[in-house]
């Protein structure tokens, strides 16, 4: 088995398509006006509209309901992607700190309300375990 992707379903997939491209710097492939898909190197951030879940079952999936998933992307610098979003996100939950298990996090909101963690590897062994990951990480933490 191989993860390849995760959905958000949404009222407003144009909406949800360009905070993703700012947030990420990843261009979205539009399929339909109700689904485009973010592909990075690990996978694939799939956003589609509410009408795509008649689709599959109808009244599976509610947009801006989810309290449960955090959406995480390896990156870089996550205080660089601070100062990028800085004007655009409305919501952070909180601003770039180091957690006990090595990672410098940076928590917010997209815009129906989900969780996004952007994370960068500071601690020796928090660099070690995304080391065969192509996003490069600062060994100093910087």
């Amino acid at each position: 088995m191989d993860f390849v992707s995760i959905r958000i379903i949404t009222d407003n997939v144009a909406r949800m398509v360009d905070f993703y491209e700012r947030a990420t710097e990843v261009r979205a492939v539009w399929s339909t006006e109700d689904f485009a898909e973010l592909q990075t190197t690990s996978g694939t951030l799939a956003i589609g509209s509410t009408r795509t879940v008649t689709l599959f079952a109808p009244g599976s999936a509610r947009p801006a309901d989810n309290n449960t998933v955090i959406l995480e992307f390896l990156v870089a610098d996550v205080d660089g992607v601070y100062r990028n979003l800085a004007e655009f996100v409305d919501e952070f939950v909180t601003e770039p700190t180091t957690l006990p298990w090595g990672n410098r996090s940076l928590l917010l909101r997209d815009p129906d309300g989900n969780l996004i963690n952007f994370f960068t590897p500071v601690t020796p062994a928090a660099i070690e375990k995304f080391a065969d990951r192509r996003v490069v990480v600062a060994a100093d933490g910087d």
